[in-house]
């Protein structure tokens, strides 16, 4: 193990202490706030904002919207896929923070698109990052994996720790998944979106209200995919080291 490679063991240790951490009174009473704001959401807004999550998430399954090159960097460091996706993050960061700008101006109803806009350059994002360290996403079981990544980086403090065993745990789970994508169709959709909407509803709704959603919709954005790619970089090369 060289020594840029013993630097990522600790940086990781500290990331694994962060993600277990015990949820705060603060992650408590901002859970019971945000159901008491989702009570008050007429349903036809709710409705649209689920089906528009399923929708994706299921692309996502599928694979079809997604093209990325099969293990780009094949050969190179640690060292240097990790710069690739801070690079790539950057790209990313920036143009969530501008989709979450134009469609935060125009209130409530551009504000509802920015909900799958989103969640599309979340999802390219985190293609690009699994072929940057070098995994093979049309296996099906990759892209499940993306989806577990995924969920780890937007669940509530209160489901942190049992996300992440299952990206701790991936490397003897995924012998255990059958060939074909059949597993799929045993996911708890519902808990899925609700767990992704739960992480990003509150703020979501400030970026509705006219005069400030252009400014919280482009804060919000950007600090969305600077903490996906911190999620994601931190487990693809936690499987790298363990794999190697």
């Amino acid at each position: 193990m060289n020594p840029y490679e013993e630097q990522v063991l600790l940086e990781l240790q500290t990331w694994e202490k962060s993600v277990l951490k015990r949820p705060t009174i603060w992650n408590k009473s901002a859970k019971a706030l945000q159901t008491k704001i989702n009570e008050k959401i007429p349903q036809k807004v709710h409705d649209a904002i689920t089906a528009a999550i399923k929708h994706m998430i299921r692309a996502t399954l599928a694979g079809s919207e997604y093209t990325t090159k099969k293990d780009a960097l094949r050969g190179k460091t640690l060292w240097e896929r990790d710069h690739k996706l801070d690079d790539r993050l950057g790209f990313y960061r920036k143009t969530a923070a501008l989709e979450g700008a134009g469609t935060g101006a125009g209130g409530i109803f551009l504000g509802l698109a920015d909900f799958p806009l989103l969640l599309g350059i979340k999802m390219k994002f985190l293609f690009e990052a699994a072929s940057i360290y070098g995994c093979n996403i049309s296996d099906y079981r990759e892209r499940l994996y993306i989806l577990y990544v995924f969920q780890l980086a937007f669940s509530s403090p209160m489901k942190k720790e049992e996300n992440y065993e299952r990206i701790v745990n991936w490397h003897k789970k995924e012998a255990l998944y059958p060939p074909d994508d059949s597993f799929l169709e045993k996911l708890d959709w519902q808990s899925f979106q609700q767990d992704y909407r739960d992480h990003i509803d509150l703020i979501k709704l400030l970026q509705m209200v006219p005069g400030i959603g252009a400014v919280v919709g482009a804060y919000a954005n950007y600090n969305f995919l600077d903490e996906l790619g911190k999620t994601a970089k931190n487990c693809y090369r936690r499987r790298r080291l363990l794999e190697k």
